[in-house]
């Protein structure tokens, strides 16, 4: 006979007020019991309210935002055989709710593993663990936030444990066009990780939004041959593969550039004095060399800029060391190559360093540890022309410098104008790490250092 009973929230010890940040049913659904109604964050953890029966849901009594204690009314539910009427959600004592791993707590004395966005850490226990029907789930502390970047259809319907669906909010995967491939189609990380690869590894114009929860309208197939003759060229096995990564990049990483131009005019006399000299060596003596000891002068005056975000996106990874990345122009596409330890190198060192890694960029070696490790990437354009663009960030880092080609400018001085040598310059940067303000102070100091060479050796 059925019956319908109002689940409540159970005894959550001395947790109150606590806000709902998802709601995984709706009226009309059919849960069984122990399924999770709606997943609840505290200061300290995670948690998901079961159901204590199985049956259709009725009606709603809460939504996300509001804000919850024990016996606050969650839905109603028509119960099959009357299973719940005797003991209703309120009256259970689930165990306490378990606090967040380390890993998962606010510690700024204990900085998270740096192993990119998409590598966030879950507990074995996570794939198949059975669930108390006494207890709330507990899970490690998430960003509510994120739940807002997917379809909430998806999640309502998916079958997933809560780490699984906090991993695709933060991928910002809809959970509803994922396939299952646990038990009774139970969607599991790998399932997740593998989605996003699919995704990825699709031509990038056939869906608007690469896959990843973005509504956006699929681009339509267009027979270019039935206005003119076409050859189909294949694309380069590097451009697919940072094809697939600038896609991301751009999508996921919220970018601000700044512009501004340094006066090289001092900098470059002093760089053609010693060319000749370095040529003897064998050495190219570039504009280069210079851009990676102003940049590193400059992030460790802005020490965010030299950092990483971390997977649970609550800290930054501040690192004390100085690699650079350079971007290489080759015959099949960009490569990015890392110069490590760039403090710690002078400048003919560092001209020889970028010589010997642009040859063999251009030659085809390229060895997984040359383009690995990265605080900051430089891209310029220079020696091919233009002024100023806006450069891609290369995440994990949270900032990139676009390098244009220098031409003679005139510029006041107080009383009148002379010709001066002006390099324009083009920061990138991740505006959740880096506001203006500072992004505003950062180039305007390398434009600095830049103008006067002297600052280089403080």
């Amino acid at each position: 006979m059925s019956e319908v009973i109002e689940v409540k929230i159970p005894d959550i010890g001395d947790f109150k007020n606590i806000p709902v940040i998802e709601v995984l049913v709706k009226p009309g659904d059919s849960v069984s019991k122990e399924d999770p109604l709606v997943s609840l964050e505290s200061d300290k953890a995670t948690m998901e309210v079961p159901s204590p029966a199985a049956g259709v849901v009725k009606e709603l009594k809460l939504k996300v935002g509001d804000k919850v204690s024990e016996g606050t009314a969650v839905l109603t539910l028509a119960t099959s055989d009357g299973a719940g009427a005797a003991q209703p959600a309120a009256d259970s004592k689930p165990a306490p709710a378990a606090p967040a791993p380390p890993s998962a707590r606010k510690d700024p004395a204990v900085p998270p593993s740096d192993k990119g966005r998409a590598d966030v850490p879950q507990p074995s226990a996570d794939r198949e663990a059975p669930r108390n029907p006494a207890a709330l789930s507990t899970v490690s502390r998430e960003s509510s936030s994120a739940a807002g970047s997917v379809d909430e259809e998806g999640f309502a319907h998916a079958h997933a444990s809560p780490s699984v669906r906090r991993f695709a909010r933060e991928l910002g995967v809809d959970l509803g066009r994922v396939k299952g491939s646990g038990p009774s189609d139970r969607i599991l990380k790998e399932d997740v990780q593998n989605h996003v690869k699919h995704e990825l590894a699709r031509p990038r114009g056939a869906e608007g939004g690469g896959g990843l929860g973005f509504n956006l309208p699929p681009l339509q197939p267009v027979d270019f041959a039935k206005f003119g003759p076409v050859a189909t060229k294949p694309l380069s096995r590097i451009k697919k593969l940072s094809g697939a990564f600038l896609h991301r990049n751009w999508l996921a990483i919220p970018h601000i550039t700044q512009h501004d131009d340094a006066d090289i005019t001092e900098l470059e006399a002093f760089r053609k004095s010693q060319a000749e000299e370095a040529k003897k060596s064998g050495i190219k003596f570039t504009m280069l060399g210079f851009l990676l000891k102003a940049s590193v002068v400059a992030l460790k005056q802005f020490p965010d800029f030299n950092s990483s975000l971390s997977p649970d996106g609550d800290s930054l990874i501040v690192k004390s060391y100085y690699h650079v990345g350079v971007a290489v122009d080759t015959p099949n596409g960009l490569v990015v190559p890392v110069i490590r330890d760039v403090d710690k190198k002078g400048l003919l060192e560092l001209a020889k360093d970028l010589g010997e890694v642009s040859e063999r960029m251009r030659a085809g070696k390229v060895a997984p540890a040359d383009v690995q490790g990265g605080c900051f990437s430089i891209s310029s354009l220079g020696g091919i022309g233009g002024t100023h663009f806006t450069p891609i960030i290369n995440a994990p880092e949270v900032a990139i410098l676009g390098v244009g080609k220098s031409v003679m400018k005139p510029v006041w001085n107080g009383n009148e104008f002379q010709p001066r040598l002006m390099l324009p310059l083009s920061l990138s940067y991740d505006h959740r790490v880096i506001d203006g303000a500072q992004g505003a102070r950062f180039i305007s100091f390398l434009a600095g250092v830049l103008s006067d060479i002297r600052r280089l050796v403080l």
